[in-house]
C-alpha cells in the first residue's frame, strides 16, 4: 500500500544541543524542521498554510534526524536527503535555493542572495523570505547576515544566541 502524496510524517529528535526538534516530511521529502516549543506553530503550518493531512510516524523521519544530529554534533557538513521544495512559494523558494547553496562555514548578506537571485534591491524581501524559513539548520538562514558585518534576525532556538552558536559550529568568522 502506498501512501498519500499529499501526507505529512511528524516525527521528533530530542536531546539535541540546541533542543528537541520536530520535524516534519513527505514523500518528497524534508518539509519542515521546528523547535518542540513551536510546536503549535509547525502544526498550524502544516494544516493549515500546506492543507495536508498530518500523521506521526517516527520511522518515516529517522534519516533526516539522523542527518540533522549528526551535523549538530559536528560531524556532518552537508545533507543527503531530499527537501521538498514544492511546498514553498516561488519567491521564498527562489530565494531560499540560492541560501542552502551557500558553504558550510561561510557567510553571506540579505543583499548577496537578493543581488544573487535577480533582485538585487529586495534585500528585505530576502530577509522576510529567511524569516519564515520553515526548514532552519538544512536550508542555512543562520548564515546570512547584515551589511554591516552583524547578525540580525533568527526565530529558531533562542534567536541570535543559537545563530551565533551555529556559526560557531561551522567555524565561521562573524567580525
Amino acid at each position: 500500500m502506498t501512501s498519500s502524496p499529499s501526507k505529512i510524517y511528524l516525527g521528533e529528535l530530542n536531546h539535541t544541543p540546541l533542543g528537541d526538534l520536530r520535524l516534519a516530511v513527505s514523500n518528497l521529502g524534508l518539509v519542515a524542521v521546528e523547535w518542540a516549543v513551536s510546536q503549535p506553530e509547525l502544526t498550524t503550518y502544516l494544516l493549515h498554510r500546506l492543507k495536508r493531512n498530518v500523521e506521526e510516524d517516527q520511522k518515516k523521519i529517522h534519516s533526516y534526524a539522523k542527518e540533522i544530529n549528526e551535523y549538530l554534533k559536528g560531524k556532518r557538513r552537508d545533507f543527503t536527503f531530499p527537501i521538498d521544495w514544492s511546498t514553498l512559494r516561488p519567491f521564498q523558494r527562489k530565494t531560499l535555493k540560492a541560501v542552502f547553496d551557500i558553504p558550510y562555514g561561510e557567510i553571506r548578506t540579505y543583499a548577496d542572495i537578493a543581488a544573487l537571485i535577480g533582485h538585487p534591491i529586495a534585500y528585505r524581501a530576502v530577509g522576510r523570505a529567511n524569516a519564515t524559513n520553515p526548514m532552519p539548520l538544512v536550508i542555512p538562514c543562520h548564515r546570512l547576515i547584515g551589511r554591516d558585518g552583524k547578525l540580525h534576525g533568527y526565530g529558531g532556538g533562542e534567536g541570535l544566541p543559537t545563530k551565533e552558536w551555529l556559526l560557531k559550529l561551522e567555524g565561521a568568522v562573524v567580525v
